[in-house]
């Protein structure tokens, strides 16, 4: 299985459980990756008629200005020349480069890249590793990819051929928005175009946050890592990556204020009741998996929290739901919606 932010984080925790029953890709991969395929848009599962998941370009993109020399997350410089055949290696980056006007440079995509402009393009990645082969047959004049993509031997290997490689770093919370619009654009040459998106994604996330509901008690709201076909249940910690977005609308992450420091730890009834959430938030995928919400209470623990008592579940399309960027508005829009929305 690809190492991810997320997934290297869980290593031992997901061979126990990927020993016993599997890897499971075909249901949805691991955390943070959005899994195989999946083009649900944002709050799919809220049962309200959902926008078609597509990418929003900038209405007057610049065209790059080449050759530029930029930092690579990895350490290394790397001088771009020609961006007429990108390839970006995760669902997040895809994004920004399509916002960014320049998606019809985009030769191949990562599976997670599941929005509806990048659908027809040729998939570079075997469950979740790159297939260095698969992007060098593709004639890329750019590699777009992030300090957790691998194999490690496949990313160089791509270097080696002679292609740019530029390492983005990771994203954890709504701090990296921005500067991952930035590190993308200045690859690409079009830096003025990263600002004007970057205005942009802030502008309209502030305009989300100041319509958040103000309340004395915040809602409490576990972030759920969930993939039945595989048996992995997870409770996500302070480093699930869903922290930051939590608290920017207006809740509690509850596994994180419960104690948890890790990423994710198993779940457990204990760890449930520690927790004690009002809402449970899952990826779309996830909750498919499990059944939905009536397989989702059958977890051991979930039934005895408050919300596995009132069925109140929060989910979001796992190919967007951890990206941090330029649809992070809609992420924090469909939170606050069915957080403070009428219970159904």
């Amino acid at each position: 299985m690809r190492r991810t932010r997320l997934a290297g984080a869980l290593t031992a925790v997901l061979a126990l459980a990927f020993a016993a029953t599997g890897c499971g890709n075909g249901s949805g991969g691991a955390p943070g990756r959005g899994g195989s395929g999946g083009s649900a848009p944002v709050g799919a599962a809220t049962g309200t008629a959902a926008a078609p998941d597509r990418v929003e370009p900038l209405a007057a993109p610049a065209s790059p200005r080449l050759p530029v020399t930029v930092p690579s997350a990895d350490g290394r410089t790397v001088t771009v020349t020609s961006t007429e055949r990108i390839v970006p290696l995760s669902g997040g980056l895809s994004e920004i480069v399509f916002t960014l006007g320049l998606g019809g440079r985009v030769v191949a995509r990562d599976i997670t890249a599941t929005f509806e402009q990048a659908a027809d393009l040729p998939v570079v990645t075997r469950a979740h590793d790159v297939s260095a082969e698969s992007v060098l047959s593709l004639r890329p004049t750019l590699v777009l990819t992030e300090s957790t993509t691998g194999p490690a031997e496949a990313v160089a290997q791509i270097r080696d051929a002679g292609v740019p490689v530029v390492v983005v770093k990771p994203a954890k919370g709504l701090a990296d928005v921005g500067t991952r619009i930035d590190a993308v654009a200045a690859a690409l040459g079009v830096p003025d175009s990263g600002s004007a998106l970057g205005k942009r994604t802030r502008e309209r996330i502030d305009a989300v946050r100041k319509g958040i509901p103000a309340r004395e008690e915040k809602p409490r709201v576990a972030f759920l890592y969930v993939r039945g076909s595989a048996a992995v249940y997870l409770l996500g910690g302070a480093g699930s990556g869903a922290s930051s977005l939590l608290e920017a609308a207006g809740a509690v992450d509850a596994g994180k204020e419960s104690g948890l420091t890790k990423d994710f730890t198993p779940i457990t009834s204990e760890a449930l009741a520690k927790a004690a959430p009002d809402a449970i938030l899952v990826m779309s995928k996830g909750l498919a998996s499990v059944g939905g919400i009536d397989g989702l209470v059958e977890v051991p623990g979930v039934a005895e929290t408050p919300a596995g008592a009132d069925r109140r579940v929060v989910t979001v399309d796992d190919g967007v739901l951890l990206n941090y960027g330029p649809r992070t508005d809609q992420v924090l829009k469909s939170l606050v919606g069915q957080l403070y929305g009428e219970k159904k």
